[in-house]
């Protein structure tokens, strides 16, 4: 701390104050500004800075009250610096002056970092990145940006053969010496507010008070002790990291860590150790993390007020209303501005082409055109002459020697591309008049340089709508486009084919003597297209008559001043806008001669423009504020320059509102070269208006320029207020001058109809005058709304009958009939009512010590609409040095000061790696290209912020609970409120049959054996398809008695017995086998070799769990199970007696167990839950053979069926199809173990035509299986007479809600196949009842409903049409088993619900289960699981709580009973279930939504902790894509759930782990997630 507050002193002491600044004399003023140039370009350090700067100074600063100021400095250090930690680190002193001169107006840096300093530095949790995405793989990341990164309006600048070096210097205490502080009360050395007040002779400001009141010395240290006392010790954030914890909370200041480009570093954790619901102990990084981020978020929001409109629905937004206090407009209502007429010149040339044909003819010497080459040295000047002559040439060619199957190629106003590089104004030139002469119409466009030029389809949209055949280019040029194979010009993606035609001398001909080009009067014709890029990316061409051009050169020569022959320096595009006006056509109207300075001469050297205007004694220069910027940064090079030559210095650009500062530097410095204050002179234009307003020539005897501090708290409601207390938030601006001549010009409203604008509103500025463009070409709907245009009064009169063109320009008149420009429409974004300007917000972020991690000319700031509202979005590169937590802390502080300065919160803060933003033309970045490319998730970022929790809140308010109504809601008969009780149930179990008079499953394999000995049960396929083993009747009946015979000696009756088994007949056969014993078997999945570190600690759970006192295996298992591999995993010493079963001798057994009762343990089925938990059910005998009964009659199965089952064994339906209903029912069994398809995907489905079976069950991960690996293979497959038309119905063993989209996409798929789309359905079990629906083989087909997906946050059912917003949908489970009722309950008040009402299901039946056996992990689950009782109603039967949501539906189809058939809906499971804001969300739907948002998503799941929504992405493409991800799956969930994302975490594929069903375990993802164990690739914390 110590060292930045004295620094921040001494810099305060040192700092001349404004009044001082002038009295300066010239050279030390010259040097001061050198200094701060040095310091900012990094060839000198802050320190050297600091002592060369007191040097200077020292004769003219007085010392403060009497004290030495070297002497108070030392005791601050010494007194403080005991208080810091040890173990500082170096870190580089960053160029600490460095901000972008253009968006920088001293009093805008020095708010931001007042601003800054109120807040104290919020802890907030900083993403946490896999190290490869760190170091960004891309070349370019680790290059600086190519010279071409400056942007049109926002420069950086290369610097020849020298980089600015940062010099690592030595602190005590904080290394950090931050350089905003020595801003906060600093006015700089070019400080806007010093100089422009006093620049002008006759300047004065239209605000009340005097500009700024000198800071006197002693009000410095005041402020200083302000801040300090407002910022204590709490100004550097530990590091992020290092999470609050309560334990922690003295004030131990910590020294901030660098991390030296992405070196790791580690701190000393005080690691709590925190515990997840279930007890899993976490490690703390990742809930430190989100505790800070739950404290970031518990600052209160500013409270938005209310209202609702509906949302088609109950869940309301709100909408923003308008604030009362707000500020409104007070003046009167403006009246049209009028500029001086045109005045009328006798010999003024009748059109352009007159104009050149005169001075060709009569001053063929005189200069036109300079064009220079990268070394400034000019290579080409073009006198009138040779433009006269060139330009015939060219006209008489286009005309008569291009031809078509002998038809000319162009006709008179067809329209022709330019297509000329930057550096070649000449052949420009030469080609425009060309056109002119030949009467076509030229089309300028930019050189498209590769084929993926950003913007470049939408210039081929426009040459295509134009009809562009032709375009012309030089030879250079034409050389250096893409080519195809053929040789020709490539064409470009969404261009016209196009014919390229060079026009350099060889290419044309000489004219006969008899030809003339036709010299016409300006006419209403179109002269030539002008193309602009609109806010949305789209690409128009304005048309400009030839009357207008003629017109708007004679109102620029007359505002101007221009005389005959003047020289004139244009730095600007000459193929569009001002330098097109100036350099191309006003030039040649006055025989003027244009020196052109090409864009590639300005980054090379960019003082090229001043050198020229010295060299060739230039009268006018045009630049942009950019130019002058840029000087800046290079004058020191320079001596002997004069610009005292200069009347005029058109700024281009003196309409962007930040330009004013790049005009105060400028001036600041070049003042003591000549610079006379008032030749600077900004204008305001726009393509479609042309020039709207000029600041005029001092010569004109004009009133002195204006300057305007205005509130943006104003500015945002559109108010002009002259700001006088609120010093943090203002935007200073200059007056663009006075309106041009002949022009009327008027200000209206943005929106709606164009009302007149009350004189201190600001609207959009319009034009009515003879010089603006036409009309947009082909594009009559919107030409209307621009081009005619009519202004009405407050009554709604129209002001006149002469339609105005919109100029896109946001503004006002102010005093002097001075036009003030304060934005462009094209940066307006409109966040809660309020207007922002994008480039306002860019000036905030630059202003808070941007060079150490951004560029400066490459933020892009713009809005996306979320959720009914815009949001703002801040795109930069970072600097490829910047560390990480540099940049993020750079992040949270532009946060902070865009907050506070604009009362806005930033939605998404992304950084990409150095040079990767699509640029524009001429630099500057293509905003609308990155916005599209931030919404489609391919900007690349390498670091985002999102901040949703502090911007979005015009969410609904969150749902209370209603009480409901209690039982006194009458009963009559079987209404509830109006609306039958949803009950339903399956068919009768009807008569008895042969075998259903046995009790016992074993029973029934003892009487088969018997009855039908060498009848086949079951057929195993291994992965090649061919028979691995069987078993008939009497085999398994012998293999079963084997096992019995083992178990006997050893095992009591009633004893537990796991059976660790493959996928076989050797797992059917000791199932059997320990019933024959008496025993209870428990079947348990195998441990997988390659992972016996997770799946190994399942197995010893459930043997523990389960009580199990033997295990039955194979001898390969056994091995594994005490191997060293399994002892890493869990204690091997501790597993109980393993048998293994491969060798057992032939032993009959004398008696086989009868059991007492058929209420009796059969086995115990056990499985993890996708929440986790691990429950065994148990299944006596008689649940056993009602189960068997049940699927038989549901699915006619008979001796002479056979069905193919393609599940795991273990638990649930599966394990009740694999080993009991083919003994039970004597068909046979085609087995396909689940993981041979790994190696074979068409292993089942080739069975399942081998075998021509009808019947078929597989799980979803299968079906995924056979979609992803065979969806391109279906050819082959038919080639292999793989035909699937036998499929009667092929069900899919579920315990969720059916996924319809894996279903429909496998009939679709399998279709070619023969399937049957009618074929597939799915089952519905649980752990209370395996079994509840299931297709079988008649009844109707299963129905598809759509739910309305938000009025089942509010456990409702709303029917809605297919297709319509927000709906859902939900397929029928298959059909309820014979034997089993199903009920609809309140899950609060345990009543019964009607038909189509969400509840939980409730289920009675002879097969279910009679309870858990121990259930782990939750000791919640109860007994009333498995007997409850409605509150009311039919209050006597005894039901089985389900645990899943869903709702019974009436159909209007008939069962096999002929009754009306009742459709049992599955929503999903309650565990599952998430509730946020009150409402109760199923993952499944949140996880949809955001695998639709992007390509690379793969898979998804969601969970929440402490309140928090985390949603884990797993990502199938590049790491560099991982951050795209962030703000789409923010976008997404805020869209469709009204829910607003906690954290992101990006993980690999195959992270989110899946059970044997195919289900995703969300909690084990959790508690991986929390005990830090996923290696993620990038995890984000949403603010």
């Amino acid at each position: 701390m110590a060292e930045r507050t004295s620094t921040g002193l001494l810099t305060m002491m040192l700092e001349p104050t404004p009044a001082v600044a002038m009295t300066l004399p010239a050279e030390v003023r010259e040097k001061l500004a050198e200094l701060e140039l040095e310091l900012s370009e990094g060839d000198i350090t802050q320190k050297g800075y600091e002592k060369k700067r007191s040097k200077l100074l020292a004769p003219y600063i007085p010392q403060i009250q009497g004290v030495d100021p070297s002497l108070q400095i030392d005791n601050r250090i010494q007194a403080s610096s005991q208080a810091v930690l040890p173990g500082s680190k170096q870190i580089k002193s960053r160029a600490a002056n460095t901000r972008d001169e253009r968006f920088r107006s001293d009093l805008h840096t020095e708010a931001v970092q007042a601003a800054l300093a109120k807040y104290k530095e919020r802890k907030m949790p900083m993403p946490s990145k896999r190290r490869s995405v760190l170091v960004q793989s891309s070349v370019e990341a680790c290059t600086p940006p190519d010279t071409s990164s400056a942007s049109e309006d926002e420069g950086s600048l290369r610097r020849q053969g020298r980089l600015a070096t940062s010099t690592p210097y030595q602190g005590h205490g904080h290394p950090a010496v931050e350089h905003w502080f020595n801003r906060v009360i600093q006015g700089s050395s070019t400080s806007s507010s010093a100089s422009s007040t006093s620049s002008h002779p006759g300047g004065r400001s239209i605000t009340n008070t005097t500009s700024h009141p000198a800071l006197n010395a002693n009000a410095a240290a005041t402020a200083l002790a302000d801040l300090m006392a407002h910022t204590q010790l709490d100004n550097h954030s530990a590091p992020p990291d290092v999470t609050g914890l309560s334990e922690r909370s003295l004030h131990a200041e910590r020294p901030q860590v660098a991390s030296v480009r992405g070196v790791s570093r580690s701190y000393n954790h005080h690691t709590s150790v925190m515990e997840t619901a279930d007890g899993v102990p976490v490690n703390s990084r990742v809930s430190n993390k989100i505790q800070q981020l739950l404290n970031t978020l518990k600052r209160p929001k500013r409270p938005p007020l209310r209202e609702f409109f509906v949302d088609d629905f109950e869940e309301l937004l709100d909408v923003q209303q308008p604030d009362p206090n707000q500020p409104k407009p007070e003046g009167q209502q403006m009246s049209p501005l009028e500029g001086e007429p045109l005045g009328v010149v006798t010999n003024w040339p009748p059109s352009l082409p007159a104009a050149l044909q005169r001075w060709g003819t009569t001053h063929p010497k005189s200069p036109c055109l300079t064009a220079l080459d990268n070394a400034g040295k000019p290579i080409y000047t073009l006198t009138y002459g040779k433009l006269w002559t060139r330009s015939q040439k060219l006209a008489y060619t286009l005309l008569n020697k291009l031809s078509s199957r002998n038809e000319p190629l162009l006709m008179p106003g067809d329209r022709v591309a330019l297509v000329f590089p930057n550096n070649d104004p000449v052949m420009f030139m030469v080609a425009f008049y060309g056109c002119l002469l030949a009467e076509l119409v030229p089309v300028p466009i930019e050189v498209p340089l590769t084929r993926k030029d950003a913007g470049s389809q939408q210039i081929g949209f426009l040459l295509g709508s134009c009809g562009v055949t032709l375009a012309l280019t030089t030879d250079a040029c034409q050389k250096g486009l893409p080519k195809a194979q053929t040789g020709e010009v490539a064409t470009f993606k969404g261009w016209p084919r196009l014919l390229w035609f060079v026009s350099d001398g060889k290419h044309v001909v000489k004219p006969p003597k008899d030809w003339h080009p036709p010299i016409r009067e300006a006419s209403n014709e179109i002269a030539y297209i002008e193309y602009k890029t609109s806010k949305e990316g789209s690409t128009m061409g304005i048309t400009v008559s030839h009357s207008a051009m003629l017109a708007h050169c004679h109102a620029l020569t007359q505002a101007c001043c221009y005389t005959e022959a003047e020289t004139i320096t244009n730095v600007l595009d000459f193929k569009r806008e001002a330098g097109l006006w100036h350099g191309v056509l006003t030039g040649v109207m006055n025989r003027m001669h244009v020196i052109s300075i090409p864009y590639s001469l300005m980054k090379v050297n960019p003082l090229s423009w001043i050198q020229k205007v010295h060299m060739y004694k230039a009268r006018v220069a045009v630049v942009k504020s950019r130019d002058m910027h840029w000087s800046l940064l290079a004058q020191k090079d320079q001596r002997d320059i004069s610009l005292s030559s200069l009347r005029m210095l058109i700024v281009a650009d003196g309409a962007n509102p930040w330009s004013i500062s790049s005009c105060d530097a400028f001036l600041n410095v070049f003042q003591a070269r000549g610079l006379r204050p008032e030749v600077i002179c900004p204008c305001a234009s726009s393509s479609e208006a042309m020039t709207v307003a000029i600041r005029r020539p001092p010569e004109m005897g004009v009133p002195p320029p204006g300057k305007a501090v205005l509130s943006m708290g104003g500015l945002s409601h559109s108010v002009i207020r002259v700001d006088t207390e609120e010093k943090l938030s203002v935007l200073t601006v200059q007056d663009v001058g006075q309106v041009m001549p002949g022009a009327l010009v008027c200000v209206v409203r943005v929106e709606g109809t164009p009302y007149l604008c009350q004189t201190d509103e600001v609207g959009e500025i319009c034009v009515s005058s003879g010089s603006t463009g036409l009309a947009y070409y082909g594009l009559p709907g919107m030409t209307k709304n621009i081009f005619e245009t009519i202004p009405v009064t407050a009554s709604g009169v129209p002001i006149t009958d002469r339609p105005f063109t919109r100029t896109s320009l946001l503004g006002f008149v102010g005093p002097d009939s001075l036009v003030f420009v304060v934005g462009k429409m094209d940066g307006l974004m409109v966040v809660s009512g309020r207007r922002h300007n994008a480039d306002d917000v860019v000036a905030t972020a630059l202003a808070v010590e941007p060079m150490k991690f951004v560029y400066r000319g490459r933020i892009a700031v713009f809005s996306v609409s979320v959720l009914h509202d815009e949001r703002i979005v801040v795109v930069a590169e970072q600097r490829p040095d910047a560390s990480e937590e540099d940049s993020f802390q750079w992040m949270s502080r532009v946060l902070q000061a865009i907050d506070s300065i604009h009362q806005v919160g930033v939605y998404c803060l992304a950084l990409v790696p150095a040079n990767t933003l699509p640029k524009a033309p001429l630099g500057g970045i293509h905003i609308s290209e990155t916005k599209q490319r931030f919404l489609e998730g391919a900007l690349h970022p390498c670091n985002v912020l999102m901040c949703p929790h502090t911007c979005v809140t015009n969410l609904p308010k969150p749902r209370q609970k209603q009480p409901e109504v209690g039982p006194a809601s009458m009963i009559v008969g079987n209404l509830v409120a109006g609306k039958r009780i949803a009950q339903a149930s399956g068919r009768d179990v009807g008569q008895l049959e042969d075998n259903d008079q046995f009790l016992y499953i074993q029973d029934v394999l003892q009487w088969r054996a018997q009855a039908t000995p060498d009848h086949p049960l079951f057929l195993v396929l291994n992965a090649k398809g061919t028979v691995a083993s069987t078993a008939s009747c009497l085999q398994l009946h012998k293999r079963a008695e084997r096992v019995a015979a083992a178990l006997m000696g050893r095992l009591n009756t009633g004893d537990h017995v796991a059976l660790v088994y493959p996928p076989g007949v050797d797992l059917i056969a000791t199932f059997y086998g320990c019933l024959y014993a008496g025993c209870v078997p428990v079947t348990v999945r195998p441990p997988h070799p390659q992972n016996l570190a997770t799946t190994l600690p399942t197995v010893k759970m459930i043997v523990e769990v389960s009580k199990s006192v033997y295990i039955l295996t194979t001898q390969a298992i056994m091995k594994l199970l005490k191997s060293k591999e399994a002892a890493a995993a869990v204690d091997v010493k501790s597993w109980p007696t393993v048998l293994d079963t491969d060798d057992l001798p032939r032993k009959k057994i004398s008696q086989m167990y009868k059991p007492p009762t058929p209420e009796m343990l059969a086995y115990l089925d056990f499985s993890v839950s996708t929440t986790g938990i691990l429950a065994g059910v148990k299944m006596s005998h008689a649940a056993t053979s009602a189960l068997c009964r049940s699927i038989k009659l549901q699915c006619e199965l008979y001796p002479s069926r056979q069905i193919a089952i393609c599940l795991d064994p273990y638990c649930g339906l599966g394990f009740a199809l694999w080993c009991l209903c083919s003994v039970y029912s004597g068909h046979q069994s085609i087995l396909v173990p689940p993981l041979e398809l790994e190696t074979n995907a068409s292993l089942w489905l080739a069975a399942v035509s081998q075998y021509k079976v009808r019947v078929t069950f597989c799980s979803y991960s299968v079906m995924e299986m056979c979609t992803k690996g065979l969806g391109s293979q279906t050819e082959a497959l038919r080639l292999r007479n793989v035909n699937l038309s036998c499929v009667r119905t092929c069900m899919v063993v579920a315990e969720e809600r059916p996924r319809i989209s894996l279903t429909q996409s496998f009939s679709k798929i399998f279709k070619d196949l023969g399937l049957s789309p009618r074929a597939v359905s799915t089952t519905f079990g649980c752990r209370v009842n395996v079994a509840i629906c299931l297709q079988g083989t008649a009844g109707p087909d299963p129905t598809t409903v759509y739910v309305d997906m938000r009025a089942l946050r509010h456990d409702r059912v709303r029917l809605v049409e297919r297709g319509s917003p927000h709906s859902l949908p939900l397929m029928e489970s298959g059909k309820i088993l014979p034997g089993v009722k199903v009920i609809i309950a309140n899950t609060e008040t345990k009543g019964p619900l009607g038909d189509s009402h969400l509840g939980e299901i409730w289920v009675s039946s002879p097969h279910n289960a009679t309870g858990y056996y121990t259930v782990y992990g939750e000791e919640a689950l109860h007994a009333d699981h498995f007997n409850t009782k409605l509150s009311f109603g039919d209050t006597q039967t005894v039901w089985a709580r389900t645990g899943y949501l869903g709702f019974l539906r009436r159909t209007e189809l008939t069962d096999a009973s002929g009754e009306r058939h009742d459709a049992l809906y599955v929503v999903g499971s309650l565990d599952e279930t998430l509730e946020l804001r009150g409402m109760r969300y199923h993952p499944i739907d949140i996880e949809t939504s955001v695998i639709r948002s992007h390509k690379s998503i793969a898979e998804c799941a969601v969970f929440t902790w402490t309140n928090l929504l985390v949603v884990v992405v797993e990502l199938e493409g590049s790491e560099q894509e991982a951050l795209d991800l962030v703000a789409l799956v923010t976008n997404v969930v805020l869209e469709e759930h009204y829910l607003i994302v906690g954290v992101v975490v990006v993980v690999d594929p195959g992270v989110i782990p899946i059970n044997s069903r195919g289900e995703k375990q969300r909690m084990h993802l959790r508690d991986g997630f929390l005990a830090d164990q996923l290696d993620p690739i990038y995890v984000a914390y949403n603010m």
